[in-house]
């Protein structure tokens, strides 16, 4: 009986069965070959050539139906299907790839494809690929950028662009300088990455409109406007090594005048691991806490008002595992303790007149208490920045004019500074963009400024776009950037008290003189495929180079400048690719060449690899609302830093590679979970050495015998003539490790 009940029941279904059809169109205009499936059942057709499609014996009831088209974006709709024909039409939006609004490299938004200067551009989607606690992390997979560790112990590092070092990086916050200098190290956590909009990466120099320290290249971390911010939102994970990361916030709307967006980063890592067997914590300890203001100003006819504010606090040690605080700055005991605060300030305000003025300014406050071993080290900074910038369009010309004054404070407790370092560097620019006809433009720009320390300082530049079609643009960029001293605290070799700093003579500003040429376009196939390539190619010549000299002696830090000249070249080539509705794929290389030339001897810089590689690839199941991520980077031989002839460590770095797979589910609403694991292949950097922190068993030097000359000597007990040094770090030592995480968000 129950089999006749079924039975019928099956065939009543199948006869009331009903067909959705429907016609996918683009502005209009008929859109072929779109997948059109419905979620949770095996049951989906491709719009023919007319963009017609048809699902037939589909039950009556709820579903949610899904159009799908690489290079344009997913639709999804619900319908109820009863017992008459469902008739459902797509209107799908072409994606923006490679065509996103970029403002970094004239001051100006302008669409990607029509910046004369070349800015590459990555979204949150983008940094929730490979899920980390700071920005700092978040670029390891953006090619040509590195993060580099400097410290085996503290963990501290700075951004690498093109094989330059961190202190020619210059990282901005919604277009202000914030993070420079002496912050470099330790500003770049604490950014929640919930609260970003997108990230603009400009390489090679860009003095002539950000001034000194933008000479390898500027990141420009944008954050969310109010109004495209969730309502709220949550996101948190935790790795197997006992890490945990928390991004929370939300958005209100206070009165009729103004939003807020609200923000905050809280990082937790308290558990010491040592997988490599020197006593040494492989990952510095930390607790973290940022907090994170956005006010945007509703003003008439809809001039720019805003304000943002940030406070940053860090307690992190690393050293012995035997360490605790009682030990701070004692000579028992080996331990590197950094207490960090941290106030940041920055808003816009558009003059209330008929011309586009602006004023924009940033403040920063930068209080670092911190020992290395028994080295103390306390210094503040204070950078105040304000500029005013006139944006006057005329026929074929679109004119930037530009005055802007830094304040630069500085003190600390080494021979760096005897008296506190003051002072103010006003500036001027102008920036013309001419556009000939709708496939040449031009654009020329220079900036003045004024160092009483180094006196006039002028930077100017040229640009050439070239547009043959609407999906190509070949751009020839040529400029100037110049870098003033900076203090050498920025070397956290100085402070770790393993090397005594020697500073030569009184250093001149560095100079760089740089040619880019780049080529970007996107291309279509039959089957639907689109490639997006921006290749590049660079040269930029340093003069006045101011250079840590580790090889001279083993002991020291020399600082002067290069008596030479310095360059570094290369190519590189990114792929961003839509292969279909379900797999997407970024794909980077780089070759490169940076060297010194001093005394007829050319030597390649330390740290600094040949070759990179980086790849994020993602592949979505819509019907399991799963999406796969596989990110990763590998990195050429790098030379190292070692402390002497005898010295057993390898002199370069192995080739090596750090790989990441994740998985999402977003099937549930407002919901995603996520989870996977780091470093796939467990690389760290003591793979084939006997050791990687020199004389790890005796960090104050206690046991060592020196020379006349300060030397350390061989003896039965130091065979290999080595001093206490962490510096030898080219990669992470955090090995394997999962994490899960939980994203949840109110639209």
């Amino acid at each position: 009986m129950k089999l006749i009940l079924l039975s019928f029941l099956l065939w009543n279904i199948t006869m009331h069965a009903q067909t959705i059809k429907g016609k996918t169109v683009s502005d209009n205009n008929v859109l072929p070959y779109v997948n059109i499936y419905l979620k949770g059942l095996e049951k989906g057709d491709t719009s023919n050539e007319e963009g017609e499609f048809s699902i037939k014996n589909v039950p009556p009831g709820n579903y949610t139906i899904i159009a799908s088209y690489t290079g344009y974006q997913t639709q999804r709709k619900i319908i109820t299907v009863t017992f008459e024909e469902t008739v459902i039409n797509f209107n799908l939006q072409e994606s923006e790839l490679l065509d996103e609004v970029v403002v970094t490299g004239t001051l100006k938004a302008v669409s990607r494809l029509e910046s004369p200067v070349p800015v590459e551009v990555y979204s949150p989607t983008f940094l929730k690929k490979n899920p980390t606690p700071n920005i700092f992390e978040a670029l390891q997979n953006v090619n040509g950028v590195r993060p580099q560790i400097n410290c085996n112990v503290c963990n501290t590092g700075d951004i690498h662009i093109n094989g330059l070092e961190g202190p020619y990086t210059l990282v901005l916050i919604d277009g202000m300088p914030i993070v420079s200098g002496l912050s470099t190290v330790y500003g770049l956590s604490g950014i929640p990455n919930s609260l970003i909009e997108q990230i603009e990466i400009i390489k090679g120099p860009a003095s002539s409109l950000y001034g000194s320290e933008a000479v390898g290249g500027l990141i420009n971390i944008i954050t969310k406007l109010p109004e495209n911010a969730p309502r709220f939102f949550a996101d948190s994970y935790v790795t197997g090594w006992g890490e945990l990361n928390l991004d929370l916030g939300f958005k209100a709307k206070i009165g009729n005048i103004a939003q807020l967006l609200f923000g905050t980063n809280f990082f937790n890592y308290n558990n010491p691991i040592d997988n490599n067997g020197d006593n040494f914590t492989d990952l510095t300890l930390q607790n973290r806490i940022s907090v994170f203001q956005k006010w945007q100003f509703k003003r008439k006819d809809n001039r720019a008002f805003s304000l943002a504010g940030r406070y940053f606090y860090e307690d992190r040690w690393g050293g012995e595992m035997q360490w605790n605080s009682s030990f701070r700055g004692g000579n028992d005991v080996y331990g590197e303790s950094i207490y960090t605060k941290r106030a940041e300030l920055l808003g816009k305000y558009q003059l209330p007149i008929k011309e586009q003025v602006l004023f924009q300014f940033s403040y920063t406050d930068h209080d670092q208490n911190s020992v290395y071993g028994n080295v103390p080290y306390l210094a503040q900074q204070r950078i105040g920045f304000g500029q005013f910038t006139w944006d006057k369009n005329l026929k074929n010309n679109d004119l930037l004019f530009g005055i802007a004054a830094r304040y630069n404070y500085y003190n600390d407790n080494t021979p760096a500074t005897e008296t506190e370092d003051k002072v103010i560097i006003p500036s001027i620019f102008v920036q013309d963009e001419i556009e000939f006809n709708e496939k040449n433009t031009l654009l020329l720009g220079s900036r003045y400024d004024y160092d009483k320390r180094h006196g006039s300082i002028f930077t100017p530049r040229i640009a050439y776009k070239f547009k043959p079609t609407k999906d190509a643009v070949f751009r020839l960029n040529a400029g100037t950037g110049f870098r003033v001293v900076n203090i050498f605290t920025e070397e956290h070799a100085a402070l770790t008290g393993a090397r005594e700093v020697i500073i030569a003579e009184a250093l001149k500003p560095e100079r760089s003189y740089n040619v880019n040429i780049n080529y970007l376009k996107k291309y279509y196939t039959k089957s639907g495929t689109i490639i997006g390539l921006d290749a590049s190619a660079w040269y930029t010549y340093f003069t006045n180079l101011i250079l840590p000299d580790y090889d001279t002696s083993p002991n020291e830090i020399i600082y002067d400048n290069l008596n030479g000249k310095a360059v570094t070249k290369g190519v590189s080539l990114n792929l961003d690719m839509m292969l279909n509705s379900n797999l997407k794929a970024l794909i980077g290389g780089t070759i490169q060449e940076v060297n010194q030339t001093e005394d007829g001897i050319t030597n390649r810089q330390i740290l600094t690899e040949r070759s990179t590689g980086t790849w994020a690839i993602s592949y979505k199941n819509y019907r399991h609302d799963l999406t796969v991520d596989y990110t990763g980077n590998i990195y050429g031989p790098m030379r190292l830093p070692l402390l002497g002839e005898l010295d057993p460590r390898k002199e370069y770095a192995p080739t090596w590679s750090i790989q990441n797979i994740q998985l999402t589910y977003d099937g549930l609403t407002n919901f995603e979970i996520y989870g996977g694991v780091k470093n796939l292949l467990n690389w760290t950097p003591n793979k084939g050495n006997p050791f990687v922190i020199a004389r790890a068993n005796d960090p104050f030097d206690k046991d060592v015998t020196f020379d006349a000359e300060g030397n350390a000597v061989s003896t039965p007990d130091n065979p290999y003539a080595l001093t206490f040094d962490p510096t030898y770090v080219y990669a992470p030592n955090q090995g394997i490790r999962l994490f899960f995480g939980l994203r949840y968000s109110i639209k």
